[in-house]
C-alpha cells in the first residue's frame, strides 16, 4: 500500500478500534489459481509478550477450501476499510481564487498480515463461537447466546465450519483524511461532509475533526 508518511497510523490501539468497529474485512491469499479474497468478519485480541499486534480470529465454511489452501505458513493479507467519502473541490478556499482544486477521496484503512492457522481444539473452537457471538449480539436489547441452541445441534453445525486465526506479525494503517490540506479547508470539508446528512460521511466528519487535534 501507498503510504506516504502524513497519511500513516500506527498506534495499535487506534488500528485496534477500526477493527473492531469494522470487523468484515477482505482476506486476500495467493494460490495455485492467483489472488482470492473472501469477506468475513474478525475479531481482534489484544497484544501480549507472543503477539505484540493481537490476534485475528473468525471461521470459514468446511467447504470453502481457503481454509486448506491458505494454510501454508506464508503470510495472507486482512483488509479493513473504514470510513470513507467523496471530496468536493468546493469546499477549499482556493476555488474561490483560482480555481485551481481538484476533487479527491478519503478514506481509512488497515492491513494486517500474518499465517492462517487452524483451530484444531474443539472446545477452543466453541470458546471462539461463543465469543464472536457475545461480540456481534451484546448491543441487541435480547442477546442471543451459543448456549439458547440445544448442544447437539450445535454440535453439528461445528461440522460445518472450520475455526481460524490470524497472527498479526505485520500491521498499518493509512488515514487519509486531509492532513495536506489547510486547517481552514480541513475544517470546511468536515463541515461540508457532516451538513451532507449521511451517517457514513458524518464519520469521516469526525475523524476529520480528531486528527485536527494530534
Amino acid at each position: 500500500m501507498y503510504l506516504p508518511d502524513h497519511f500513516s497510523e500506527q498506534r495499535l490501539d487506534v488500528l485496534h478500534a477500526l477493527i473492531q468497529a469494522h470487523p468484515l474485512a477482505a482476506m486476500v491469499t495467493h494460490n495455485e489459481d492467483g489472488l482470492d479474497a473472501n469477506h468475513l468478519p474478525f475479531l481482534v485480541t489484544p497484544p501480549t509478550a507472543d503477539v505484540p499486534y493481537g490476534v485475528l480470529r473468525g471461521h470459514v465454511a468446511r467447504s470453502n477450501p481457503v481454509w486448506q489452501k491458505a494454510a501454508t505458513g506464508k503470510n495472507l493479507l486482512v483488509i479493513f476499510q473504514g470510513a470513507h467519502a467523496y471530496i468536493s473541490p468546493r469546499w477549499y478556499a482556493e476555488k474561490k481564487h483560482s480555481g485551481a482544486v481538484v476533487p479527491t477521496y478519503n478514506y481509512v484503512v488497515v492491513h494486517a498480515h500474518g499465517p492462517l492457522r487452524i483451530i484444531e481444539d474443539r472446545q477452543q473452537f466453541l470458546a471462539l463461537l461463543t465469543q464472536l457471538s457475545a461480540h456481534f449480539e451484546h448491543k441487541l436489547d435480547q442477546p442471543w447466546k451459543v448456549s439458547d441452541a440445544p448442544a447437539e445441534y450445535i454440535d453439528r453445525m461445528m461440522d460445518l465450519i472450520v475455526g481460524i486465526e490470524i497472527p498479526i506479525q505485520r500491521i498499518c494503517g493509512k488515514w487519509k483524511t486531509s492532513q495536506n490540506k489547510t486547517t481552514g479547508d480541513r475544517m470546511t470539508i468536515a463541515n461540508g461532509l457532516r451538513e451532507s446528512g449521511h451517517s457514513e460521511v458524518a464519520d469521516m466528519a469526525s475523524i476529520m475533526e480528531q486528527q485536527l487535534f494530534i
